[in-house]
Protein backbone atom coordinates (compact mmCIF):
# COMPACT_ATOMS: atom_id res chain seq x y z
CA UNK A 1 0.00 0.00 0.00
CA UNK A 2 3.00 2.61 1.05
CA UNK A 3 4.84 2.13 -2.28
CA UNK A 4 1.27 1.98 -4.75
CA UNK A 5 0.30 5.25 -2.86
CA UNK A 6 4.44 6.56 -3.16
CA UNK A 7 4.28 5.53 -7.01
CA UNK A 8 0.82 7.32 -7.28
CA UNK A 9 2.51 10.20 -5.82
CA UNK A 10 4.89 10.13 -8.53
CA UNK A 11 3.51 10.00 -11.50
CA UNK A 12 0.98 12.83 -10.05
CA UNK A 13 4.07 14.89 -9.91
CA UNK A 14 5.19 13.97 -12.91
CA UNK A 15 2.30 14.79 -15.00
CA UNK A 16 2.18 18.46 -13.03
CA UNK A 17 5.52 19.59 -13.57
CA UNK A 18 5.21 18.06 -17.38
CA UNK A 19 2.25 20.39 -17.76
CA UNK A 20 3.43 23.63 -15.30
CA UNK A 21 7.33 22.59 -16.18
CA UNK A 22 7.97 23.40 -12.49
CA UNK A 23 9.62 19.75 -11.51
CA UNK A 24 12.79 19.42 -10.58
CA UNK A 25 14.77 16.04 -9.06
CA UNK A 26 14.99 18.06 -5.37
CA UNK A 27 10.67 17.87 -5.39
CA UNK A 28 11.39 14.12 -4.67
CA UNK A 29 12.50 12.67 -1.59
CA UNK A 30 15.72 10.34 -1.21
CA UNK A 31 13.18 7.32 -0.52
CA UNK A 32 11.00 8.46 -3.34
CA UNK A 33 14.32 8.17 -5.54
CA UNK A 34 15.37 5.10 -4.37
CA UNK A 35 11.79 3.36 -5.26
CA UNK A 36 12.30 5.35 -8.57
CA UNK A 37 15.49 3.27 -9.23
CA UNK A 38 14.06 0.13 -8.26
CA UNK A 39 11.04 0.29 -10.58
CA UNK A 40 13.29 1.81 -13.40
CA UNK A 41 15.39 -1.41 -13.35
CA UNK A 42 12.03 -3.70 -12.53
CA UNK A 43 11.13 -2.70 -16.12
CA UNK A 44 13.75 -2.14 -17.93
CA UNK A 45 14.39 1.16 -18.22
CA UNK A 46 17.53 1.78 -17.85
CA UNK A 47 18.51 0.20 -20.84
CA UNK A 48 16.32 2.61 -23.18
CA UNK A 49 17.39 5.72 -24.74
CA UNK A 50 16.26 8.85 -22.62
CA UNK A 51 15.84 11.27 -25.14
CA UNK A 52 14.40 9.07 -27.90
CA UNK A 53 11.64 7.80 -25.31
CA UNK A 54 10.99 10.77 -23.75
CA UNK A 55 12.22 9.33 -20.14
CA UNK A 56 11.59 11.27 -17.10
CA UNK A 57 15.03 12.48 -16.21
CA UNK A 58 14.10 12.30 -12.40
CA UNK A 59 11.87 9.02 -12.18
CA UNK A 60 13.45 7.27 -15.55
CA UNK A 61 9.22 7.02 -16.80
CA UNK A 62 8.48 7.35 -20.19
CA UNK A 63 5.16 8.94 -21.26
CA UNK A 64 3.51 6.00 -22.21
CA UNK A 65 3.97 3.92 -18.73
CA UNK A 66 2.70 7.45 -17.08
CA UNK A 67 0.04 7.62 -19.71
CA UNK A 68 -0.67 3.91 -18.98
CA UNK A 69 -0.70 4.04 -15.15
CA UNK A 70 -2.91 7.37 -14.98
CA UNK A 71 -4.94 7.90 -18.48
CA UNK A 72 -6.63 11.26 -19.42
CA UNK A 73 -9.89 11.18 -18.96
CA UNK A 74 -11.94 12.11 -22.11
CA UNK A 75 -14.53 13.92 -20.13
CA UNK A 76 -11.76 16.51 -18.72
CA UNK A 77 -11.77 18.90 -21.66
CA UNK A 78 -15.58 18.56 -22.57
CA UNK A 79 -15.68 19.72 -18.55
CA UNK A 80 -13.70 22.72 -19.39
CA UNK A 81 -14.93 23.49 -22.77
CA UNK A 82 -18.54 23.66 -20.55
CA UNK A 83 -16.67 25.88 -17.98
CA UNK A 84 -15.72 28.64 -20.63
CA UNK A 85 -18.89 28.69 -22.20
CA UNK A 86 -21.32 31.80 -21.41
CA UNK A 87 -24.59 31.89 -21.40
CA UNK A 88 -27.00 32.69 -24.47
CA UNK A 89 -27.74 36.27 -25.03
CA UNK A 90 -31.50 35.91 -25.02
CA UNK A 91 -31.23 38.53 -27.98
CA UNK A 92 -28.92 37.76 -31.00
CA UNK A 93 -27.46 40.53 -32.71
CA UNK A 94 -26.85 44.41 -31.65
CA UNK A 95 -27.27 44.95 -28.33
CA UNK A 96 -28.08 48.80 -28.48
CA UNK A 97 -30.66 50.56 -25.74
CA UNK A 98 -33.09 50.64 -28.87
CA UNK A 99 -33.20 47.25 -29.87
CA UNK A 100 -33.50 46.09 -26.14
CA UNK A 101 -36.63 48.17 -25.67
CA UNK A 102 -38.05 46.86 -29.06
CA UNK A 103 -37.22 43.58 -27.42
CA UNK A 104 -39.11 44.24 -23.88
CA UNK A 105 -42.27 45.42 -26.01
CA UNK A 106 -42.52 42.37 -28.06
CA UNK A 107 -42.02 40.15 -24.57
CA UNK A 108 -44.59 42.63 -22.79
CA UNK A 109 -47.31 41.73 -25.20
CA UNK A 110 -46.02 37.86 -24.87
CA UNK A 111 -46.89 38.54 -21.16
CA UNK A 112 -49.79 40.55 -21.13
CA UNK A 113 -51.53 37.60 -22.81
CA UNK A 114 -50.55 35.04 -20.24
CA UNK A 115 -51.73 37.47 -17.36
CA UNK A 116 -55.05 37.75 -19.71
CA UNK A 117 -55.36 34.05 -19.50
CA UNK A 118 -54.54 33.90 -15.57
CA UNK A 119 -57.50 36.74 -15.11
CA UNK A 120 -59.43 34.60 -17.59
CA UNK A 121 -59.64 31.40 -15.22
CA UNK A 122 -60.41 33.84 -11.82
CA UNK A 123 -63.10 35.08 -13.68
CA UNK A 124 -64.40 31.82 -14.90
CA UNK A 125 -64.12 30.14 -11.37
CA UNK A 126 -66.08 33.52 -10.24
CA UNK A 127 -68.79 32.44 -12.72
CA UNK A 128 -67.99 35.74 -14.67
CA UNK A 129 -67.72 33.29 -17.87
CA UNK A 130 -68.61 35.64 -20.67
CA UNK A 131 -66.18 38.24 -19.36
CA UNK A 132 -63.65 35.24 -18.93
CA UNK A 133 -64.37 34.89 -22.88
CA UNK A 134 -63.50 38.23 -23.51
CA UNK A 135 -60.04 38.30 -21.98
CA UNK A 136 -59.54 35.27 -24.02
CA UNK A 137 -60.10 37.02 -27.01
CA UNK A 138 -57.74 39.72 -25.85
CA UNK A 139 -55.23 37.42 -25.86
CA UNK A 140 -55.43 36.11 -29.14
CA UNK A 141 -54.91 40.14 -29.66
CA UNK A 142 -51.85 40.06 -28.35
CA UNK A 143 -50.63 36.46 -28.84
CA UNK A 144 -50.77 37.58 -33.04
CA UNK A 145 -49.46 41.23 -32.02
CA UNK A 146 -46.19 40.14 -30.61
CA UNK A 147 -45.57 38.07 -32.83
CA UNK A 148 -46.19 40.61 -35.57
CA UNK A 149 -43.95 43.27 -33.99
CA UNK A 150 -41.03 40.75 -33.36
CA UNK A 151 -40.72 40.77 -37.38
CA UNK A 152 -41.21 43.68 -38.18
CA UNK A 153 -39.16 45.50 -35.16
CA UNK A 154 -36.20 42.81 -36.45
CA UNK A 155 -36.03 41.40 -32.36
CA UNK A 156 -37.13 37.99 -33.25
CA UNK A 157 -35.73 34.92 -31.27
CA UNK A 158 -35.25 31.80 -29.43
CA UNK A 159 -36.25 33.20 -26.43
CA UNK A 160 -39.22 35.07 -27.94
CA UNK A 161 -40.38 31.78 -29.55
CA UNK A 162 -40.76 30.04 -26.30
CA UNK A 163 -41.81 32.63 -24.13
CA UNK A 164 -44.99 32.96 -26.98
CA UNK A 165 -45.62 28.75 -26.52
CA UNK A 166 -45.46 28.85 -23.24
CA UNK A 167 -47.68 31.82 -22.81
CA UNK A 168 -49.45 29.76 -25.05
CA UNK A 169 -50.09 26.87 -23.08
CA UNK A 170 -51.09 28.75 -20.58
CA UNK A 171 -53.79 30.96 -21.92
CA UNK A 172 -54.85 28.60 -24.97
CA UNK A 173 -54.17 25.66 -23.39
CA UNK A 174 -55.64 26.15 -19.94
CA UNK A 175 -57.84 29.12 -19.85
CA UNK A 176 -59.77 28.32 -22.69
CA UNK A 177 -60.87 24.57 -21.47
CA UNK A 178 -61.27 26.26 -17.83
CA UNK A 179 -63.66 28.66 -19.14
CA UNK A 180 -65.43 26.05 -21.25
CA UNK A 181 -65.98 24.11 -18.16
CA UNK A 182 -67.07 26.80 -16.30
CA UNK A 183 -69.43 27.65 -18.95
CA UNK A 184 -71.02 23.91 -19.52
CA UNK A 185 -72.07 23.57 -15.64
CA UNK A 186 -75.23 22.85 -15.20
CA UNK A 187 -76.08 21.73 -18.73
CA UNK A 188 -74.28 18.62 -19.09
CA UNK A 189 -72.73 16.05 -16.99
CA UNK A 190 -69.33 17.29 -14.95
CA UNK A 191 -67.85 14.00 -16.27
CA UNK A 192 -68.32 14.74 -19.64
CA UNK A 193 -67.21 18.26 -19.63
CA UNK A 194 -64.15 17.56 -17.95
CA UNK A 195 -63.08 15.21 -20.12
CA UNK A 196 -64.28 17.43 -23.26
CA UNK A 197 -61.66 20.43 -21.83
CA UNK A 198 -58.76 17.81 -20.60
CA UNK A 199 -58.80 16.60 -23.98
CA UNK A 200 -58.46 20.27 -25.68
CA UNK A 201 -55.70 20.76 -22.74
CA UNK A 202 -53.74 17.67 -23.47
CA UNK A 203 -54.32 18.25 -27.70
CA UNK A 204 -52.91 21.72 -27.25
CA UNK A 205 -49.75 21.03 -25.45
CA UNK A 206 -49.16 18.01 -28.16
CA UNK A 207 -49.66 20.91 -30.85
CA UNK A 208 -47.27 23.20 -29.60
CA UNK A 209 -44.82 20.79 -28.76
CA UNK A 210 -45.08 19.72 -32.69
CA UNK A 211 -45.00 22.86 -33.87
CA UNK A 212 -41.44 23.69 -31.91
CA UNK A 213 -39.43 20.54 -33.46
CA UNK A 214 -41.08 20.35 -36.84
CA UNK A 215 -40.34 22.58 -40.09
CA UNK A 216 -42.54 25.47 -40.49
CA UNK A 217 -44.87 25.95 -44.12
CA UNK A 218 -45.53 29.26 -44.84
CA UNK A 219 -48.78 28.09 -46.54
CA UNK A 220 -50.56 25.83 -44.34
CA UNK A 221 -50.92 24.80 -40.25
CA UNK A 222 -50.54 21.04 -39.82
CA UNK A 223 -53.54 20.82 -37.95
CA UNK A 224 -55.67 23.38 -36.45
CA UNK A 225 -53.40 26.37 -34.19
CA UNK A 226 -53.89 26.67 -30.52
CA UNK A 227 -54.57 30.30 -30.99
CA UNK A 228 -57.68 29.67 -33.23
CA UNK A 229 -59.09 26.46 -31.30
CA UNK A 230 -58.92 28.83 -28.38
CA UNK A 231 -60.77 31.69 -30.33
CA UNK A 232 -63.31 29.50 -31.38
CA UNK A 233 -64.27 28.31 -27.78
CA UNK A 234 -64.01 32.02 -26.84
CA UNK A 235 -66.96 33.04 -28.92
CA UNK A 236 -68.41 30.28 -28.46
CA UNK A 237 -68.80 31.34 -24.92
CA UNK A 238 -69.05 35.01 -25.26
CA UNK A 239 -71.98 35.18 -27.90
CA UNK A 240 -73.65 32.15 -25.90
CA UNK A 241 -74.42 29.87 -28.99
CA UNK A 242 -77.79 28.62 -29.21
CA UNK A 243 -77.45 24.38 -28.87
CA UNK A 244 -77.72 22.02 -26.98
CA UNK A 245 -74.71 21.04 -24.11
CA UNK A 246 -73.96 17.88 -25.71
CA UNK A 247 -73.68 18.97 -29.02
CA UNK A 248 -71.22 21.58 -27.66
CA UNK A 249 -69.28 19.00 -25.60
CA UNK A 250 -69.05 16.84 -29.10
CA UNK A 251 -67.85 20.20 -30.85
CA UNK A 252 -65.00 20.73 -27.91
CA UNK A 253 -63.67 17.28 -28.43
CA UNK A 254 -63.88 17.73 -32.15
CA UNK A 255 -61.81 21.15 -31.54
CA UNK A 256 -59.02 19.31 -29.45
CA UNK A 257 -58.27 16.23 -32.05
CA UNK A 258 -58.33 18.85 -34.91
CA UNK A 259 -55.94 20.26 -33.08
CA UNK A 260 -53.52 17.23 -33.15
CA UNK A 261 -54.50 16.15 -36.67
CA UNK A 262 -52.37 15.64 -39.73
CA UNK A 263 -54.50 18.00 -41.84
CA UNK A 264 -53.81 21.00 -43.64
CA UNK A 265 -55.13 24.31 -42.46
CA UNK A 266 -54.72 27.79 -44.70
CA UNK A 267 -53.22 30.26 -42.78
CA UNK A 268 -54.66 33.98 -42.48
CA UNK A 269 -52.12 35.35 -45.08
CA UNK A 270 -53.79 32.72 -47.28
CA UNK A 271 -57.54 33.74 -46.46
CA UNK A 272 -56.68 37.63 -46.62
CA UNK A 273 -55.62 36.75 -50.64
CA UNK A 274 -59.44 35.31 -51.17
CA UNK A 275 -61.73 37.29 -53.31
CA UNK A 276 -63.36 40.18 -51.85
CA UNK A 277 -67.01 38.61 -52.88
CA UNK A 278 -66.08 35.72 -50.44
CA UNK A 279 -65.55 38.30 -47.65
CA UNK A 280 -68.85 39.95 -48.06
CA UNK A 281 -70.62 37.28 -47.45
CA UNK A 282 -69.77 36.43 -43.74
CA UNK A 283 -70.27 40.06 -43.26
CA UNK A 284 -73.69 39.96 -44.71
CA UNK A 285 -74.38 36.67 -42.77
CA UNK A 286 -73.37 38.68 -39.46
CA UNK A 287 -75.63 41.40 -39.53
CA UNK A 288 -78.70 38.82 -40.21
CA UNK A 289 -77.55 36.43 -37.34
CA UNK A 290 -73.87 36.58 -36.15
CA UNK A 291 -74.57 32.92 -34.04
CA UNK A 292 -75.60 31.09 -37.28
CA UNK A 293 -72.92 32.86 -39.32
CA UNK A 294 -69.72 31.78 -36.65
CA UNK A 295 -71.10 28.17 -36.78
CA UNK A 296 -71.16 28.11 -40.59
CA UNK A 297 -67.22 29.81 -40.30
CA UNK A 298 -66.39 27.61 -38.30
CA UNK A 299 -67.52 24.59 -39.50
CA UNK A 300 -66.44 25.11 -43.34
CA UNK A 301 -62.77 26.24 -41.68
CA UNK A 302 -63.07 22.50 -39.78
CA UNK A 303 -64.03 20.35 -43.28
CA UNK A 304 -61.55 22.57 -44.97
CA UNK A 305 -58.69 20.59 -44.00
CA UNK A 306 -60.16 16.93 -44.56
CA UNK A 307 -60.44 18.26 -48.26
CA UNK A 308 -57.19 19.56 -48.97
CA UNK A 309 -56.00 16.65 -47.31
CA UNK A 310 -57.79 14.43 -50.06
CA UNK A 311 -56.81 16.98 -52.76
CA UNK A 312 -53.30 16.85 -52.43
CA UNK A 313 -54.14 12.80 -52.06
CA UNK A 314 -55.01 13.07 -55.89
CA UNK A 315 -52.25 15.27 -56.58
CA UNK A 316 -49.27 13.30 -55.14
Amino acid sequence: MRRSSTFARQVLLVRVGRRDGDLHPGDLAPTEHRYADRQRRRYGLDRLSRPTLGVDPTLGLDRAGIEAVMPVSPAMPQMVQADEVGSIPLLPGERTMARRMKFGLVNACTLASLMLGMLAIFLAMQGEVRIAALCLIACVGFDGLDGALARRLGVASPFGAQMDSLADMCSFGLAAPVVVYASLAGSVSTAAAAVACALVAACAAIRLARFNVSPKDGRFFCGVPTTMAAAVLAVTVAIGLPVPGAVLVAGVALLAFAMVSSFPYAKLARLVKLPPWLWLAPVIGALVDIRLTFALIVVGYLVSGPVLWLRQRRTA
